[in-house]
């Protein structure tokens, strides 16, 4: 596919907004409406936008402008709906994270994407980063098995907190955000996820019975590596250690130094880098250790907005150049059959099995 891509935007809250401003200074794309639950939320973004035409109703939006592509940022409820309905009207399709509500949903978006000959990107942000691709190249040179640590913690409040009750209603926090990062783990092991389990709490009456705003999982490896994932939301989380992304092989291990003030609420934290360590096993005659750690500057690295920006550009280049998803959309739905997986761990309090 050649030309000017037009682009419907559906979700205009922070991310959706985000990718919209990246289709508006990206110059193979032209959106051509935008679609929210309410006009008054849409508002101010489309006249950001030079004045597209506002929807509250997805298949009317679908219908009148005739999109070839479709970007996707609701809540996940939405998600496969949304995506399989833009791809029968003859769109490509961007969904923000996780690519479903289930595994069942999400394998329904791929099966539609192979017959329609549609492309699919998910919003893992992370693989567009230079830190976080870094970051794993690093990884993959400590030997194995690997021993993988990292959480993402949020203490937040006002709107930051109405938000995550609403999406907790949807998903946990371990599956929400875990599908970040157990991509990122499988992506340093190269290895399939054999076993999880996990362990949830629910810390406030402010969400609902049966609905836990924290989480922990522990996931093993095909190849002996084994990974630990934390997240939790409210107002009652630690701001202290809630940034933690460790690598650990017998080699040495890699870690993402955070460095900034700014609070665990604040999205350009949550990929925001800063510098890596690298920390060196190796040890001389004396037993002592034979290489100092070493620190990479990565403190010129791009924002979120810029991430989104490199996003759609990947977006529009599988677009054009007919690029091979397959692989990213087999990934997309194996970190969410693991989280899916620890959140019924976390039900049961079974250990899970992985096929």
């Amino acid at each position: 596919m050649t030309g000017l891509i037009k682009v419907l935007v559906v979700g205009c809250g922070n991310m959706g907004a985000s990718h919209a401003r990246a289709y508006k200074k990206i110059s193979g794309f032209e959106v051509v409406g935008v679609v929210s639950r309410s006009l008054n939320s849409s508002a101010v973004l489309a006249a950001e936008l030079g004045g597209v035409p506002q929807y509250d109703d997805f298949d009317q939006a679908l219908s009148e402008t005739r999109p070839d592509a479709v970007a996707i940022s609701t809540y996940p409820d939405t998600h496969a709906a949304f995506a399989i309905k833009a791809m029968e009207a003859g769109a490509h399709v961007f969904i923000e994270k996780p690519i479903a509500r289930n595994v069942a949903e999400a394998e329904a978006v791929v099966k539609t994407a192979e017959l329609l000959n549609k492309k699919v990107v998910i919003g893992y942000i992370l693989r567009h980063h230079p830190s976080w691709i870094k970051f794993i190249e690093l990884g993959r040179t400590l030997g194995k098995p690997l021993v993988m640590r990292m959480n993402l913690n949020q203490c937040g409040d006002a709107e930051q907190w109405k938000w995550h009750q609403n999406l907790m209603r949807q998903l946990p926090p371990i599956v929400d955000c875990g599908v970040h990062y157990i991509d990122v783990m499988c992506q340093v092991t190269r290895s399939k996820p054999v076993q999880v389990q996990a362990v949830g709490a629910r810390l406030t009456e402010a969400v609902p019975p049966g609905i836990y705003n924290y989480g922990q999982l522990q996931v093993k490896f095909a190849d002996g590596s084994v990974g630990w994932y934390e997240a939790g939301w409210g107002p009652m989380m630690s701001e202290n250690a809630h940034f933690i992304k460790d690598i650990i092989g017998p080699r040495g291990c890699v870690s993402i130094v955070s460095g900034q003030d700014k609070g665990s609420a604040d999205i350009d934290r949550h990929t925001k880098t800063n510098r890596l360590k690298v920390h060196y096993a190796d040890m001389g005659p004396d037993g002592k250790f034979s290489k100092p750690d070493e620190y990479i500057d990565m403190s010129d690295e791009p924002g979120h907005q810029e991430l989104c920006d490199r996003e759609q550009t990947f977006f529009l280049k599988a677009i054009h150049t007919d690029l091979d998803l397959t692989k990213h959309l087999e990934d997309a739905v194996n970190s969410l059959k693991v989280v899916i997986a620890a959140d019924q761990s976390v039900k049961t309090g079974k250990t899970m099995e992985l096929s």
